[in-house]
C-alpha cells in the first residue's frame, strides 16, 4: 500500500506542473484575450502624446542642466 500511495503522489507531483506548464504556452487558447487586455492598458500612441511626451522631456533635461549649471557656478 505505501509503495502505491508513493508511486501516485510522486506521479501527481511531476503531473501536475508539467501540465500546468503545457496549458500556460498554448498561444491560441490565450492570445485572443491577451491581445485585447494589452490594447486596454496600453493603448496606441497618438502623434500629438508624442509630442508632448518629447516637449515634457526636454523642458525637464533643460531644468536639470540650469541646476546643476547654477549649483556649479555658487561652489566655484
Amino acid at each position: 500500500m505505501g509503495v502505491k500511495l508513493e508511486v501516485f503522489r510522486m506521479t501527481l507531483y511531476l503531473t501536475f506542473p508539467v501540465a500546468m506548464f503545457w496549458i500556460a504556452n498554448q498561444a491560441e487558447w490565450f492570445e485572443d484575450s491577451v491581445i485585447q487586455r494589452k490594447r486596454e492598458l496600453w493603448p496606441p500612441e497618438k502623434e500629438d502624446q508624442r509630442r508632448e511626451l518629447e516637449e515634457f522631456k526636454e523642458r525637464i533635461q533643460k531644468q536639470r542642466e540650469e541646476k546643476l549649471l547654477r549649483a556649479a557656478q555658487q561652489s566655484s
